[in-house]
Order: structure tokens, then sequence, then C-alpha cells
């Protein structure tokens, strides 16, 4: 198939351009299962030597390497090891001040014999800073040198040339993948570890926790069982949250007077009522700590628009905020 310049493809190109790039696909998920089925002792090494590492994790790489080994660092940073890419030639001219000695570098090279590393490689060595690589060949310089080297295995290329780096980088991004889960696992990683930090976005948003979006103190819309009705509703039309909690003498909450609550008793003297006889006693709450999105799961439920926060999550508690469901919505979680 050889298309000239502006033609459509022919349904014949086109399925040659589909096989060619299923054959693509198929190569590299290949050599991705070659890849898990040869881990050995020396991933565990490595994994070993990054959870030892006291300071930051330097990631360095030269052409398509260099690319693979910005993405491994911000994979590895963004799952709780700190980590960062430096170019090689950079380190060469002063940028080696960024490696101190409780750090630790990682190396990727397919040849293993990348002549621009070889001043971070001889700086690692020289300070005894520890030296992961992440080869396609050994032996090789950058695997001799190494505290522990991760060896691809010996898979072509995808290009029908086979000279452009194509299933190789696919290898070091799944590897660079597995070592930052690994170390995730290993180091029992949170989701709310990750979530701080990851506060922008719909990865932030999905790790707000209720007591950064609650109404808290004066805001709160609270009386007693023996308040008056007339002045309960005097209370929940000034707060504006449809409800008010009602607390007993130690500060507990004991019961909620809704809308609903003030409709089923309108024709039952509600007036002359105190909010001990109309309030839903055991009204739900949620926790301080829980996760926005869990709240408005909980109230959709419970098909309830307002939840009050609680310290503990033992009924009865004293209240410390109220969440509207629309106090949620507003913060993009849905």
């Amino acid at each position: 198939m050889t298309a000239e310049t502006g033609t459509n493809p022919t349904e014949s190109d086109r399925g040659e351009i589909r096989a060619a790039a299923a054959r693509v696909l198929q190569l590299e998920a290949d050599a991705l299962g070659k890849l898990a089925d040869g881990l050995d002792e020396s991933f565990d090494a490595a994994v070993a030597l990054l959870s030892g590492i006291k300071g930051k994790l330097v990631v360095s790489g030269m052409g398509k390497s260099g690319h693979v080994a910005r993405k491994i660092a911000a994979t590895l940073a963004s799952t709780g090891t700190p980590a960062h890419y430096v170019h090689p030639g950079e380190a060469s001219h002063g940028d080696l001040g960024m490696i101190g000695r409780d750090d630790g570098v990682l190396a990727l090279s397919n040849s293993g014999e990348t002549v621009e590393l070889n001043d971070l490689v001889a700086y690692a060595k020289f300070r005894r800073i520890p030296l992961l690589a992440m080869v396609g060949r050994a032996p090789s310089t950058l695997a001799a040198a190494a505290n522990v080297a991760l060896v691809l295995p010996p898979v072509p290329e995808a290009c029908p040339l086979g000279l452009a780096p194509t299933t190789s980088t696919t290898m070091q991004l799944g590897l660079g993948d597995a070592l930052a889960v690994a170390l995730m696992e290993w180091r029992g990683f949170s989701a709310n570890q990750y979530g701080a930090l990851h506060p922008g976005g719909r990865l932030g948003r999905e790790f707000v926790k209720v007591d950064e979006l609650m109404h808290k103190d004066g805001e709160l819309p609270i009386c007693n069982p023996d308040t008056p009705m007339s002045a309960a509703i005097l209370t929940m039309t000034e707060k504006r949250f449809g409800c008010v909690g009602v607390v007993d003498d130690d500060g507990a909450l004991i019961g909620v007077v809704t809308d609903g609550d003030l409709s089923r008793h309108m024709d039952d003297g509600l007036m002359a009522k105190v909010v001990g006889d109309v309030m839903t006693r055991a009204p739900k709450t949620i926790h301080t700590g829980a996760l926005a999105a869990e709240a408005l799961g909980f109230m959709n439920a419970n098909k309830i628009t307002c939840l009050f926060v609680a310290a503990d999550a033992a009924a009865p508690s004293k209240p410390i905020g109220i969440l509207h469901v629309h106090d949620i919505l507003r913060a993009g979680i849905a």
C-alpha cells in the first residue's frame, strides 16, 4: 500500500490500514504479556530500592525513553513516590545539583549504552546514590552500573523497519506503571492520600469531604424539644435549609423537623404543638470525615435534601454541621 499525497484511501487501503494498526497493537500486547510473565526477583529488588529512598527519585532518559521517563516520574509523584524528571543533557550542565544524597536515580535506555546518561550514572555511583536501570539489553554499560537492573524481554519493535521505538517504549511505560502501583500497595497508599495530591479537576472533586462544604456554628438550624412550633418555623425560614434539628440538654441530635413533618401535622393543631410532638426521631446523619460524594449518594438513597453532620457516626451525637444537596451540586459533585 503506497498512498499519494492528498488521495483518499480505497476500501482495500482502509483494510490494510486497520490490519497494520491491529498488528502493532497485538505485537505490543504480546510484549506486555512477556514482560508480565518474566517478572522476577529483580522487580522485587527494584521495589525495595525505591521504597527505601528517603528523598526523591530522579528519573532520566534520552529521546523516546526521555518522554517515557517524564510520564513515569509524573505517575510516581502522583501515587506517593516523590519524583521528577531531569534531562540527561541538562544534568551534565549543572542539573546534577538537583540530586541529593538521600535521593535515587531511575535511568531508562533501551540500548543500555546511551552516552548522554554517562555523567548522570557516574555522579550516582560516585555519590553512592541508589541507581535503578530500565534497559532493553543486558549485558550493557547501564545494566552493569546499576544497583538493580530491570531488563525488558527481547521482542521486535512494531515499526516495520524495526527502528522506531514502539514496542520497547510500551514496555517501559507498562513497567513504570507496575512499579508505581506496586509501591502504592506496598506502602498502603490510601484514596485520601491520592485525593490530596489531585485537588484539581474531576479527581479532586471526587475526594472533597463533607467538612469542606458543610455549614456550621451560627448557620445551624437548631432548637430543643420544648420549642414552640411557631418559633421552630421561624428558625426554618431564617436558616433556609427546610428543616430544623432537635437537640437534647447535652446537645445531642435526637430529632429533626422537616417540611414533610409540617405538612403531616398541618391539620392537627400544628401551631399549638411543641417541636417534640412533631419531630422525626433518630434522624439520619453523616460523619465529618465522609466524602461529599458519599453524602450525595446517602441523600439520594433516603430521598432527603439535607443532612446533619456529626463528629461521631454513632447516634445520638452532637451536630457540628449541616449539608444541603445544593452545596454538593455546586461543588461539581454529581
